[in-house]
Order: C-alpha cells, then sequence, then structure tokens
C-alpha cells in the first residue's frame, strides 16, 4: 500500500498535520481489514512496544487500538507486580493475557521491564536479570512455535526531544498524569538505560523474534511507520462486510413515554434545550 500522496512538512521537518490524518484515515481502514482478516482466521497476535519515557509508544498504540473491536483487540499495561505476582515465575503474570484465537494483544511495556527499568533502577538481582536474558529468546520461541504472531517495536527518542515532551507534561495539566516519579529519575540515567537496551538487544533481536526500531522524534511519522510495518507483517485480505441496509423500523404508535419532567437531565449550561425529536421522547 502506497502512501496516497507524497508527504508534505512543516518548517521544522516534521510530518504536516493535513497530510497526517488523511494518510492515518487510510491505515486505521486496513488495520480494520486486518482485525477481520485475524478473526476469519482464527490468527493469535501479540504486539510489543518498548521503548524510552516519553518516546512516543502510548499514541501510537491509540491510534491502533482505537479502530479496533475491543473484544478482540485489547491494550495490556501491567503495573506494579504484587507481592504474590513477585512470588511467581516472572513470565506467568504476562502468559494470562496472551491472546486466543482471533485477538490481538497489545503489550504497553512488557515482560522487558526486567532487562530495562528493574535492570536500570535496581528493582531485581544481577542474577534475576541474567537468568531473563537467557529465558527470553526460549520463552519467545515457544509462543512462536505454539501459533502467536509477535511482532516487537523500540521505539527510539532523542535526548532532545524527550527532555521537551517532559516539559510539555509538566506543563500541560492533561498530560501531567503522565510523569512518574520514575520517569524523573530515568532522566539521570540515560547512558544507564542505553546500555541495558544495548544488552536486551544482543540477547533477544532474534531471528525468530526480531526488534523493530521505530525513531519516533516526529511522533507523526513514527505512528505511520509503525502501522505500515505492522500490516505488512501479515497477508491479510479485505474481508469486511458490505454495507448494511437497515430493515424498516417499526411504528412507535402507540407508545406513551413518561413525563419527561419525571427524569434528570445532565445540566446543559451552553444554552437554551435542543428541540427533542417527537419520536425520541
Amino acid at each position: 500500500m502506497q502512501p496516497h500522496a507524497p508527504p508534505t512538512f512543516t518548517k521544522k521537518g516534521r510530518l504536516n498535520a493535513r497530510y497526517y490524518e488523511k494518510e492515518l484515515e487510510l491505515l486505521q481502514a486496513e488495520l480494520v481489514r486486518l482485525q477481520y482478516w485475524v478473526r476469519a482466521e482464527g490468527k493469535r497476535v501479540v504486539l510489543v512496544f518498548e521503548g524510552r519515557d516519553a518516546a512516543g509508544k502510548g499514541g501510537t498504540i491509540k491510534r491502533i487500538a482505537e479502530v479496533l473491536n475491543p473484544r478482540f483487540a485489547r491494550v495490556v499495561a501491567l503495573g506494579t507486580p504484587t507481592e504474590r505476582e513477585k512470588t511467581q515465575w516472572y513470565f506467568q503474570r504476562y502468559v494470562a493475557h496472551l491472546p486466543a484465537a482471533g485477538e490481538i494483544v497489545m503489550f504497553d511495556r512488557s515482560w522487558y521491564n526486567r532487562a530495562g527499568v528493574e535492570k536500570v533502577m535496581g528493582f531485581c538481582t544481577e542474577d534475576e536479570y541474567q537468568d531473563f536474558l537467557r529465558a527470553c529468546p526460549r520463552f519467545e520461541n515457544m509462543l512462536i512455535r505454539s501459533g502467536i504472531h509477535m511482532v516487537k517495536y523500540w521505539f527510539s527518542v532523542s535526548p532532545g526531544e524527550q527532555e521537551r515532551r517532559f516539559q510539555s507534561r509538566i506543563h500541560n495539566t492533561t498530560k501531567r498524569w503522565k510523569i512518574s516519579p520514575m520517569d524523573l529519575e530515568s532522566r539521570a540515567k540515560w547512558v544507564e538505560y542505553s546500555q541495558a537496551k544495548d544488552a536486551m538487544f544482543e540477547y533477544t533481536d532474534t531471528k525468530k523474534s526480531p526488534w523493530t526500531v521505530v525513531p519516533s522524534d516526529d511522533k507523526k511519522r513514527a505512528r505511520l511507520n509503525t502501522i505500515r510495518h505492522l500490516l505488512s507483517q501479515f497477508p491479510y485480505t479485505d474481508l469486511v462486510p458490505g454495507p448494511i441496509e437497515l430493515p424498516p423500523r417499526p411504528s412507535i404508535e402507540g407508545y406513551i413515554r413518561p413525563p419527561m419532567t419525571e427524569q434528570t437531565f445532565v445540566p446543559d449550561p451552553y444554552g437554551p434545550p435542543a428541540k427533542a425529536d417527537e419520536e425520541a421522547k
């Protein structure tokens, strides 16, 4: 699938917003076709999204998930493990979220926490970390042999762009929840996270389960490129049903609605009430 037109850019070299919205609309339509195919073929799909804080993982996941049927495509973003989960086999709590036939599961961070934040912040022992590096490729090979289609993305952001996004989150009330104490600590450990990522790739960037790196300083371009790559990983066909012809709606003659004064309505401070459709009363 080719872009709908040659891309256009802003003065700063970022993808033009209007072009991005049109291209995203076309790619999201393809995602719907992909989901119908996954459902029809009984495929099981796992998408892993990893990367630095503020690298754009969440925004990309949102654009993928927002057009899919949430009954069969879900996002898994696990919090801190409970005391009970800490005593389990490390991969155990992730296994519980793996897809059944016809499902797509998107991991917004995954078992790779152990190779990143847990390693850098000292939340695991050196033995636990080394055991993960050895076990992870075997774990993923086991999933792939079972028939799961796995695609792994690493979102890469430059130090300057990450800092700009952190500042944006601090000064924007609607984004401030995205800043956590862990994010602030990670700013001082850029090199340590880089070294942890390099070691992780050395062990887990395998032929059967490779990493695909997404340069994400331009978030719009990163989203489009990720969706395009994702679509290219599956030989899907268009199984979306054609337009549905709605049957005539039966008459509501004879139905008398209880008085509207007996109901409580949401306050409307934006002007006088709109005239209600007589049939909707």
